[in-house]
């Protein structure tokens, strides 16, 4: 087993959100072996968010780990939060919003090739 280092990115207004969020990718492309583009932590800080963006060739998976969100699902939004499971079909849209003023939003995101 090798312990993988985690190699932070700050990205801002990701896909036309608002603010600075973190990903945190967890393993590299080669241990993805082409199947998948990004296995990572994403942290959210309060009141940021990632737009609204499509999916081509890929499919986006979230899972809450902490916080509570507005989810964006081809422009329908709900609110979701810790233990909630989001599935971004290829060619559909979505985009997430961290709601608290206080509190990161952590979710684990990933990114499969179609």
């Amino acid at each position: 087993m090798a312990q993988i280092e985690p190699n932070p990115i700050q990205a801002a207004n990701k896909a036309g959100g608002k603010g600075t969020i973190t990903i945190v990718k967890l393993l590299t492309p080669d241990e993805l072996d082409g199947k998948c583009d990004m296995y990572a932590k994403v942290i959210i800080p309060p009141l940021c968010s990632i737009g609204l963006h499509e999916h081509h060739g890929n499919t986006e998976t979230y899972h809450i780990l902490h916080g509570t969100a507005r989810y964006n699902d081809n422009g329908k939004e709900i609110t979701i939060g810790a233990g909630t499971t989001t599935f971004c079909p290829d060619g559909e849209k979505h985009g997430i919003e961290n709601l608290s003023a206080t509190e990161n939003l952590v979710f684990m995101a990933l990114i499969i090739r179609k």
